[in-house]
């Protein structure tokens, strides 16, 4: 699949964790800090990845039970501690964002809000982004509609398809359909049941691909 079925972008948002950085060790760190304290197994680099895509206030109440707003000050004081040692951008991504500069661009994250922002300002990514939203900044959090709506708000963009979301997992294909806009695939979802059962509207291998279809895109002259 490629993107000569989606429209030309007005704007593009991103999600943040797995699709422009890796970030994973610090929610290891965080998630193993909470399940220590509940004496419960601790998870593998390879479960975080494969498990951790809502947002905590979605997603703790599961693990943790009633007790899960106190799991969840237990893994963010630890990700706080910790989460800039591990914060690496992913392969391609910078010449990707580069490239879609000539777009108004955003991040729509389940990585709650001021730790996204501290991560982007720790890059120098922060100037890049009209809006970094994160989990907690709207009503509800991916793959609700909200944060997305949120975002667009921000940039003074209206939702369609002309927006494309990038992610890389089914919450983040979701999240842009529950808004009306394109759902873009970045990788191959191999840690959430693969391409076929996501269904994209588009996909890309890596940010390297897609850096190179968007600057093929920015120099496609535009209708009056």
């Amino acid at each position: 699949m490629s993107a000569v079925v989606l429209p030309l972008p007005q704007a593009i948002l991103w999600d943040w964790d797995n699709t422009l950085v890796d970030a994973w060790g610090g929610v290891q760190a965080g998630m193993n800090a909470a399940l220590r304290a509940f004496a419960l197994p601790e998870w593998s680099i390879e479960e975080v990845r494969a498990r951790a895509r809502l947002s905590l206030r979605d997603a703790f109440p599961a693990i943790f039970g009633a007790e899960w707003e106190r799991a969840r000050e237990l893994f963010y004081g630890e990700v706080r501690a910790r989460h800039l040692e591990f914060l690496t951008p992913l392969g391609g991504v910078l010449a990707a964002l580069d490239a879609a500069a000539a777009w108004p661009l955003a991040v729509v994250s389940n990585k709650q809000g001021p730790i996204l922002r501290r991560e982007a300002a720790h890059l120098g990514w922060d100037i890049r982004f009209g809006a970094l939203v994160g989990a907690g900044d709207a009503a509800a959090d991916k793959p609700a509609a909200a944060p997305v709506l949120m975002a667009l708000e921000r940039l003074g963009i209206a939702p369609g398809p002309g927006v494309w979301f990038v992610g890389d997992t089914g919450v983040d294909m979701q999240a842009a359909r529950a808004a009306g806009c394109s759902a873009v695939l970045l990788g191959d979802a191999a840690h959430d049941g693969g391409v076929a059962a996501l269904s994209p509207d588009a996909v890309f291998a890596d940010g390297h691909v897609l850096a190179e279809c968007l600057r093929g895109l920015a120099k496609t002259p535009r209708l009056a």
